[in-house]
């Protein structure tokens, strides 16, 4: 994975999600651009909202483990087929959740992290708790620096002997 400064702080919040299949399985799916899985920007969301939770005196925990779950939905949004009926941008958060909670003890804050990570799409479905406002955002911050090819930059280079988190590198 990338060189993470806090990564002896933050894995251990997150270790159980990362050691498992499904959360594995999003490294075969596509983000937002090309070179970027589901599964990498899901852990920058992930560890973003962690620091950000973190420095603030919030649910860093909640952050780190909803922020991780927060694209859980297990297919393809590109291509249309894998998802019939179903209009990603409005229903892939509760098909994540529903997926989350289906696999892991998903605390009601983690669960609104995930739910509501698309706000303002839909307006019906607002945050319950600021970790969720904090989540969304670095989501939405996340996706533009995948778009803008900035990831490298913020992140310092993939490791790619690395097969997850699980053997973290540590900048000091």
């Amino acid at each position: 994975m990338w060189h993470f400064k806090y990564s002896e702080d933050y894995y251990p919040l997150v270790a159980d999600l990362d050691a498992d299949d499904a959360v594995q399985s999003m490294r075969a799916l596509p983000q937002h651009a090309p070179g970027v899985s589901c599964y990498h920007h899901s852990v920058l969301v992930s560890y973003l909202s962690y620091r950000i939770c973190r420095r603030f005196g919030l649910d860093a925990r909640a952050a780190a483990r909803g922020g991780l779950l927060h694209d859980l939905y297990l297919y393809n949004w590109l291509d249309k087929s894998t998802h019939p009926n179903c209009n990603h941008a409005f229903e892939h958060p509760l098909i994540a959740l529903k997926h989350a909670k289906a696999r892991f003890p998903i605390t009601e804050k983690e669960a609104d992290i995930i739910a509501t990570h698309m706000f303002p799409l839909p307006l019906t479905r607002p945050y319950g708790c600021l970790e969720s406002f904090v989540v969304s955002t670095a989501d939405k911050l996340c996706a533009v620096a995948e778009l803008l090819r900035l990831v490298p930059h913020l992140t310092g280079p993939e490791e790619t002997a690395t097969p997850c988190l699980s053997t973290p590198s540590v900048v000091k």
